[in-house]
């Protein structure tokens, strides 16, 4: 099982090898773990799920590039399509770090080790980066799309003043302000992972390259208490909160939407047409910003639910919570990568700049040309039918 990407808890029972009457220590003593068909179900995924993270994260690192390419033009350039940018990196670094974390921990992971121990120093290492890091990025686009859709309804909902309120300069501030505040939340996740070696008799005798390592959690007096604080930061500020505020983003946005249509049927039925097609472009853009928050809503939602519950029960953590670890990760990796799509088949204006941009291939028109066809049309003159041909342009 992975280290969740959204709720990194020190993992360091034995996941990928379950076997009856699992022996796991928690905060109040042995729990029993008995073996059940979601952890039978979470040890056969496990043996493809490095396969197909390491796809994901392939095209999800050529698109968020992309992404990152066509939103940064200089005609692209809005508050919401900040932004869209900073998700775009957040999503990237998430794709970069998961990657040799799925190469390493999965495909090629040592027959003969248990996840998540691994043997050399510096891989390790990088795994304790990956449970942090990948946490930063995680949280910190939950928020940003947060300030995503909370942008987008002001300018929809206030669209004389929307604009005024959420300027390019005042993304770029929201940006840095999340992007800040979410480090500063994770200091007390950092500070608790540690690792020690792992030694049995297969190893006593190797030398420390060779020494197998495990992934633990320091533990007793002040780092109890920042245990404790970082579950309460991960749970509240990082699931809770979010999901809560997804939900009332979300029907604030359709209901915005819905008045936008309305206001653009009006207009259409008074005959102001052009400005009836330029508020019909303006709710497309509003419907694909709103399937961005969507789909992070409905990525975000069940990991929320499942935070909640293990706050209360540590038998629901270690039977329920760690077997679905990895297909935690995959939906949350899918989302990351989902975007690309979206932008593209949802916004003209994203198509017409890619295309610009990379397809430099395509044939384009040649300035001074124009593109004319032949028109003949019949008159008659004294009884007599005339054929005339003329061009038209």
């Amino acid at each position: 099982m992975a280290m969740d990407l959204t709720y990194s808890t020190n993992i360091t029972v034995n996941t990928s090898a379950m076997v009856p009457d699992v022996n796991v220590t928690s905060a109040d003593g042995i729990l029993n773990v008995q073996p059940s068909g979601l952890m039978e179900f979470s040890t056969g995924y496990a043996l493809l799920h490095g396969y197909i993270s390491a796809c994901v994260c392939t095209f999800g690192f050529l698109a968020n590039i992309a992404n990152i390419v066509v939103l940064t033009r200089p005609n692209m350039i809005s508050s919401t399509n900040i932004i869209l940018t900073w998700l775009a990196v957040a999503d990237l670094f998430t794709m970069l770090d998961y990657f040799p974390f799925a190469m390493h921990f999965y495909i090629f992971k040592d027959s003969d080790l248990d996840f998540p121990k691994t043997r050399g120093y510096g891989w390790i290492i990088y795994l304790l980066f990956h449970a942090s890091f990948s946490v930063v990025c995680h949280s910190a686009a939950i928020w940003l799309t947060i300030a995503l859709a909370t942008f987008r309804f002001i300018c929809i909902w206030f669209p004389t003043t929307g604009r005024q309120h959420c300027s390019v300069p005042r993304a770029k501030m929201c940006v840095a302000v999340i992007i800040c505040v979410v480090i500063v939340l994770c200091v007390p996740n950092i500070i608790i992972n540690n690792f020690a070696p792992y030694n049995n008799n297969a190893n006593t005798n190797k030398s420390q390259f060779d020494m197998c390592y495990n992934i633990s959690y320091r533990s007793g007096g002040a780092f109890d208490h920042v245990d404790k604080m970082n579950k309460m930061i991960q749970a509240i500020l990082f699931k809770i909160v979010p999901c809560v505020l997804l939900t009332i983003l979300t029907i604030l946005l359709v209901t915005a939407m819905h008045k936008a249509y309305k206001k653009r049927m009006r207009l259409r039925n008074q005959g102001r047409r052009e400005e009836s097609d330029r508020h019909g472009e303006h709710n497309r853009t509003t419907g694909m910003l709103l399937a961005v928050v969507v789909l992070f809503f409905i990525t975000e939602l069940p990991q929320g639910i499942l935070t909640i519950i293990t706050l209360i029960s540590d038998t629901f953590f270690y039977q329920v919570y760690l077997p679905l670890g990895d297909i935690l990760d995959i939906m949350a990796l899918c989302n990351n990568a989902i975007n690309f799509v979206l932008y593209c088949t949802m916004s003209r204006q994203f198509r017409e700049t890619f295309v610009a941009t990379f397809c430099w291939f395509c044939p384009k028109k040649r300035p001074g040309w124009m593109q004319m066809k032949l028109i003949k049309s019949k008159t008659e003159q004294n009884g007599n039918t005339m054929v005339t041909e003329h061009t038209h342009v």
